[in-house]
Parts: structure tokens; C-alpha cells; sequence
């Protein structure tokens, strides 16, 4: 009878014997995978750091439940351009969890654009990961820190033997896992480099499968004018064999107002010929930028911040900078449309114009009083961060719904975009204004832009993929940070989960850091 009795129990207890069991189960929510399919009700699953199952609910047995009823489950979003260096560089444990960007759903950030990444990607990467960070991240090279490095800050060519030193550079950086080359080629010194320059140092990462990402040479009509430069860019990656992703595209200052249509077109065409070309964007009207790029010729800081200060100091060359600056500040829309946003200064928060009329003196003398503080040492002017508000509506709609576009923050200290780029465009751009619909918004955030960049198993609710997800609830998912109060944290976000591990629970910080250094697989030809 006993031997009848535990044979009946185990037949019973049979299918919950067999159930699978995991780590988290992500349960109930409306699942979007990433991918361009449409969205589900059911489950997450997810086994160390990997997820080993989404699909419809089923009885699986898990040692945490993630309750996702009425909530939206994404892969965690992916940002293709930042500039989080205040956090994921601080000696603060707490500051290097990356808190802005994680608040946002964001699980995954691409440093080093603009041509700011350093050319030591393995040393940088691993200092990252040792240091404990919340979020992952990958690299680019930039090609300012590859030539800054070579040249300096001049205005010259390179030499045969400095442009080898160049590639040689950007060749070392892909073997190390950077993901491709960003150009800043707006700034100065990159601005000073000819085509032929940034194509001889891109062909090194076209050979090695990487990406050709810029902040193209003009965004408005300061030099060669958008449509040029959009054209040179998409004629550097076909000599380079690389495909062309362009940083926060946009059509800048009141003279390039409703040009979007161009601008398209000219993508559209180099696309339907063949180049792969892509783009990112980020949610605001005011772009994010320092004042003496917003405002200084470029021939005025050749030779670097030192040399600029001399020539403010030369009475001839200072009317020549103030006359083109008054110019370069009507593009911006003039001195209500820049707004000064670096912490702790006097002006911090005022409009340049305000700032001039505090002071008593034209705006181009204020620019010039605030451009004349240097840092602490000494390379660079302090307190010169500005939101520049200079683009409309009908170009940044416009520019949002291609397909081709994906969303980014450039989250940059001061400005709001740093805070809450992913739930603005949500916020305002989805349930508001209608601009797309939440589907693109999500494939947009995820897959395709881990598509373009090339960043293995990510982006995706898929088996084997690494357990990036986000859960959000769509009434609560919103911005907070403004221009006044640039870091207010975005609220919305339920759960949030880095490899597997939890980093937002009931939308609080668990301090944990999970995040990875992620590294390009590495290309065939490079050194043992």
C-alpha cells in the first residue's frame, strides 16, 4: 500500500517535477522583442545572464517573479551616442551605476563619438569594467583623439609618415574592439583635415567590418553648407568601404529651417544605390554644444585655446573674431536661443542675453567675458556649455519618421536630453503628437540600432541573448528633466534588468553594477 501511495504522488507530482526552472521570470507583460514583429502578451524568462525563453505564459518556476501585467517588456534600450563621462568615469561608486541613463530604460551606451573616443580602446574598456559600472558599454575611436595625438591642435596636413601613424592608430583601436571611427569634423582640429584624411583613416576600419559614425563637417551653413557635407560624408564611407551612420542629424539655425526634405533625399539616394547608410537622432529642439564651437571661427582656435586667448588679446584679430561671431550667433537664432547650462557659474541658467544685459554689454562681449575663464587646467574654457535652441518641429518630425533613424540621447552634462532623451520621445513624440508609433519607437531603441553598430546579441528578447530587458509602465514612462531642471531622473521604468541582474526594482536603484565593457569581435589580421 505505502509503495501504491508514493507512486500515486509522484505520477501527481509528476509535471511540476518537470517544470523548468530560472532565475527571473518576466510574467504578463505586452512583450515587444525588438525585432520588427507585432508585440505579445506572455513571459520572460531568464537564466544567469542570458534569456532562454520568450513567448506565451507558461508554468515555469522561478526565483523571483517580475509581475509585468499591463506593463510594456523590451529589450533594454541601446544608446548610440553619449557623453557620460561625469558618471561612468567618477571616483564615485554610486555615480558610475550611471543612474540618468538607467532611469530611462537604458542598458547599453556607445562612447567615444564625435570623434572623442580614445585610441586605447582595450586599456579604456577594461579600466570601465574593473571600475564597476550599471550599464554596458561599447566604444568607438575617434578620429580628433587619433589626430590630436599625431598632429596636435594645428591647422596643416598630416605627412605620409603622420597619416600611417594615423591608420595605424585607428587599425590598433578596431583589433582592441572598438566598434568603428567617429569624426567630429565640425570641431576644431578635426575641421582642419581634408577628405582625403578622414577617408585614409576610415578605409582602416572598413577593412576590419567597422562603422563610419559622424557629426558631419556642417549641420547648418557655417562652412560648406548641410547638403555638402552630407555628401562628403556619404563619399568617405564608399572610399572606405564603410557603412555611414550620421550623429544626431539635423537641420541647424534659422537659415537651414525646413531643408529636412533635402537632406532626406540625398540619404534616400546613396541608400537606393547601394551604401548603407543610417542615423540617430535624439528629441529636442535645442541641440547641446559649447560656446566657443557655437560661436568661434574655426581659424581663431588653430593652435588651441592658448593660441585663442592671444589673439582675444590682439585688437586687430578680435575685431575680425567679434564680427564673425555676431554672424555665427544670428545663425543660432540669436542671443535668447543659447542658453548657458554649465553648473556652478554665475551665468549658469541665464539666457546669453540675459547674461548681457546683467553685465551691461553687447552679447558677443558676454560670450567673449565667459570664453575668457579658463578651466582649471588651463586648455579649455570653463563654464561654456550651452543648449542651442535652433531647429523646427516639421524637420525634426520629418527626420523621426524615417526608418532608418534610431533614437540616441548625445546626453551631454546640462542639458535635459542627458536625463530623459527615451522617455521625451516616448512622452511626446508617441502618445502626444503621434509623430510614430510605439512599435517604431521600440524597434528603433533596441534591434536596429544593436543591427548598426554591431553589437552581438543584444538588443533583442531572444534564447541566448544576453537578459537586457526593460519593463515600463506606458501611463507612468515619462520625462522630468527640462531645461531649467536639466537632471531630474525620468521616472516610469518598473524593472530594469543589466546580464541578468536586477538594476531598477520597482523603479528604485538596487546599486548593483552589472554592466560590461563590449568589445567588437575581434577582426581577422590583427596581432596575436
Amino acid at each position: 500500500m505505502r509503495r501504491l501511495i508514493l507512486c500515486c504522488a509522484a505520477l501527481l507530482a509528476g509535471p511540476a517535477a518537470t517544470r523548468p526552472s530560472v532565475d527571473v521570470v518576466i510574467r504578463g507583460g505586452t512583450i515587444y522583442t525588438g525585432a520588427e514583429a507585432p508585440p505579445f502578451v506572455g513571459d520572460v524568462e531568464v537564466a544567469g545572464d542570458r534569456i532562454v525563453y520568450a513567448g506565451p505564459g507558461r508554468n515555469t518556476t522561478a526565483k523571483r517573479v517580475i509581475d509585468a501585467r499591463s506593463k510594456i517588456v523590451a529589450p533594454g534600450f541601446i544608446d548610440p551616442h553619449t557623453h557620460p563621462d561625469t558618471y561612468i568615469r567618477s571616483a564615485d561608486p554610486k555615480q558610475r551605476l550611471n543612474l540618468p541613463w538607467l532611469a530611462q530604460g537604458v542598458t547599453t551606451i556607445v562612447v567615444g563619438g564625435d570623434g572623442r573616443g580614445s585610441p586605447d580602446v582595450a586599456a579604456d574598456l577594461g579600466r570601465l569594467e574593473r571600475s564597476g559600472i550599471g550599464t554596458n558599454v561599447a566604444a568607438m575611436v575617434g578620429f580628433g583623439e587619433i589626430r590630436t595625438r599625431v598632429l596636435g591642435r594645428v591647422d596643416r596636413a598630416p605627412t605620409p609618415a603622420e597619416l600611417a601613424r594615423e591608420r595605424a592608430l585607428a587599425a590598433k583601436a578596431m583589433c582592441e574592439g572598438a566598434l568603428g571611427l567617429s569624426t567630429g569634423l565640425f570641431y576644431a582640429p578635426q575641421s582642419y583635415a581634408r577628405t582625403d584624411e578622414v577617408v585614409a583613416v576610415a578605409a582602416e576600419v572598413g577593412k576590419r567590418g567597422g562603422l563610419y559614425d559622424t557629426h558631419q563637417r556642417d549641420e547648418s551653413n557655417y562652412t560648406i553648407g548641410l547638403l555638402a557635407s552630407t555628401r562628403e560624408a556619404l563619399a568617405i564611407g564608399r572610399a572606405a568601404g564603410t557603412p555611414v551612420h550620421f550623429s544626431h542629424l539635423k537641420a541647424l539655425g534659422v537659415d537651414l529651417h525646413g531643408q529636412a526634405p533635402a537632406l532626406i533625399a540625398a540619404i534616400e539616394q546613396a541608400r537606393a544605390a547601394g551604401l548603407r547608410v543610417t542615423a540617430d537622432q535624439y528629441p529636442w529642439l535645442a541641440s547641446g554644444s559649447s560656446l566657443d564651437a557655437a560661436l568661434v571661427p574655426n581659424w581663431a582656435v588653430d593652435g588651441g585655446y592658448k593660441a585663442l586667448l592671444a589673439r582675444l588679446d590682439d585688437v586687430g584679430l578680435l575685431a575680425r573674431i567679434r564680427t564673425e561671431m555676431r554672424e555665427n550667433l544670428r545663425r543660432r537664432g540669436g542671443p535668447e536661443s543659447i542658453l548657458l547650462t554649465s553648473a556652478g557659474r554665475p551665468w549658469t541658467g541665464k539666457t546669453l542675453g540675459q547674461a548681457a544685459a546683467g553685465w551691461r554689454v553687447e552679447p558677443i562681449d558676454a560670450a567673449i567675458r565667459i570664453l575668457r575663464v579658463p578651466n582649471a587646467a588651463g586648455d579649455n574654457p570653463a563654464g561654456a556649455g550651452v543648449a542651442s535652441f535652433n531647429m523646427a518641429d516639421r524637420d525634426v518630425d520629418l527626420i523621426m519618421r524615417q526608418s532608418w533613424v534610431v533614437t540616441a540621447s548625445d546626453g551631454s552634462d546640462g542639458h535635459p536630453r542627458q536625463f530623459a532623451s527615451f522617455p521625451r520621445k516616448y512622452r511626446v513624440y508617441v502618445r502626444e503628437r503621434k509623430v510614430i508609433g510605439l512599435a517604431d519607437f521600440i524597434r528603433r531603441s533596441t534591434g536596429l540600432t544593436a543591427d548598426i553598430y554591431g553589437i552581438a546579441r543584444r538588443g533583442y528578447l531572444r534564447p541566448g541573448y544576453h537578459a537586457d530587458v526593460v519593463v515600463f509602465d506606458p501611463e507612468r514612462y515619462a520625462p522630468r528633466a527640462d531645461y531649467v531642471r536639466p537632471t531630474q531622473p525620468s521616472v516610469g521604468v518598473d524593472a530594469l534588468l543589466v546580464n541578468g541582474r536586477l538594476a531598477l526594482e520597482r523603479g528604485a536603484p538596487t546599486g548593483i553594477a552589472a554592466g560590461r565593457a563590449l568589445r567588437r569581435p575581434r577582426p581577422a589580421g590583427c596581432p596575436a
